[in-house]
């Protein structure tokens, strides 16, 4: 069977509009959700084996508010697969049980002066600095995607006035991704920094490209759990990574929820 026929055999009546990429740290999302269901990406052919930290490698069905959604819970990385397309499967998986929307997150260092460890950031945009392409050896002229606008802005509003009822700040910027697993040079981070990056992180631009590919609507959040390479006197690690993160869920677990709850079913799909 395959990852679509496991999943509607599951829940057969279960038909989401929206999805969400649990990055590090907030994996804990489905416990603030009702019917939640999961299953394990073992069982899913197809779906990445997440192998870092912070990352539980299921697919959960669960609703918020009247709206049905779609979470996974870990995502496969450049680095651990060397395949850019590692979540191709997944990504489309989402698009044929009918979701719209794809809300990606991650962990994410910062570059700007004010964002501080537990900061939150919305995506507008991002720089590839790795040369790689999901789309690499897709057939058919469909793989020639309209990059302009991926970060759809009328989500961002959404989540930003969400946000602001929340009393929650939101930066906005350009995520710029690197293939990892080794944090960027001070010099890398220079360079994106002067090439209009606000962030850095090694993963979810793949991710983009693939709903884009789709047809999906995307909105993109960064925890920034670390000044980038070079901008504080602490040595980066993955453990630092997490425990900042930790700083963040609570608020972002909350801007998610009502965001969900938000959701207006039928919205369409972005041309």
């Amino acid at each position: 069977m395959t990852a679509l026929d496991v999943i509607r055999a599951r829940r057969p009546d279960f038909k989401p509009s929206v999805a969400v990429v649990l990055g590090s740290g907030l994996g804990g999302l489905a416990a603030h959700m009702d019917e939640a269901m999961a299953i394990p990406y073992a069982d899913l052919d197809g779906f990445p084996q997440p192998g870092v930290s912070g990352h539980r490698g299921q697919l959960v069905l669960a609703k918020a508010g009247d709206t049905r959604v779609v979470l996974l819970e870990g995502r496969a990385h450049l680095y651990e697969t060397g395949k850019a397309d590692a979540m191709k499967v997944a990504v489309a998986s989402l698009a044929a049980l009918g979701c719209e929307t794809l809300v990606l997150t991650n962990a994410a260092g910062g570059l700007d002066a004010d964002m501080e460890p537990g900061s939150v950031m919305v995506l507008t945009d991002h720089l590839n600095f790795t040369g790689q392409s999901p789309l690499f050896n897709e057939p058919g002229d469909e793989r020639f995607v309209d990059m302009v606008d991926a970060y759809d802005p009328e989500l961002r509003r959404r989540l930003l006035k969400l946000a602001a009822g929340m009393e929650l700040h939101l930066h906005q910027g350009v995520y710029a991704w690197f293939a990892g697993p080794q944090f960027e040079t001070v010099a890398e981070v220079r360079a994106a920094g002067i090439l209009g990056a606000n962030a850095v992180g090694m993963s979810t631009v793949p991710e983009v490209i693939l709903a884009r590919h789709a047809r999906m609507r995307v909105a993109g959040l960064s925890i920034i759990t670390n000044k980038a390479a070079g901008m504080s006197e602490f040595t980066l690690s993955h453990e630092q990574t997490k425990r900042h993160a930790a700083l963040a869920t609570d608020k972002v677990q909350q801007l998610l929820l009502a965001f969900l709850k938000d959701h207006k079913n039928g919205q369409g799909k972005g041309a």
